[in-house]
């Protein structure tokens, strides 16, 4: 099994840079690809940003991509999105998960999720 918590979420300006972070316990974060998502009020939840078990290759949501960087650190066990140019469009609750399928693989395919960071982005 493996528990996930996401930190680092908060309220910030347009324009302003924020990083979250995703911390593993239960189980090594190496045979996992990770990945972030969020949710907007009255909006269906939608991809953000994944990694793959190496880290060698990522994947992006147009609305964020050239902005937000995904990284993930197996000897610490933990992922991050560093997140720049923010906007109020990127304001959600962000989740973060793992997939022991491949880091393309879509939400249904996540095995793990933790409960969420809030980002709130004002103009």
């Amino acid at each position: 099994q493996v528990q996930l918590v996401e930190s680092g979420g908060g309220l910030v300006q347009a324009g302003d840079s924020l990083r979250l972070s995703c911390a593993a316990s239960g189980r090594t974060l190496n045979g996992y690809a990770m990945g972030w998502f969020r949710q907007a009020p009255g909006k269906e939840r939608e991809f953000v940003a994944a990694v793959s078990r190496s880290g060698l290759s990522t994947g992006y949501a147009d609305s964020v991509k050239g902005r937000f960087t995904i990284s993930r650190d197996n000897a610490k066990n933990t992922m991050s999105l560093q997140m720049s140019s923010l906007n109020p469009e990127d304001t959600a609750l962000y989740y973060c998960a793992a997939t022991s399928r491949a880091y393309y693989a879509g939400s249904n395919e996540y095995d793990y999720w933790g409960q969420g960071t809030q980002v709130t982005v004002s103009s």
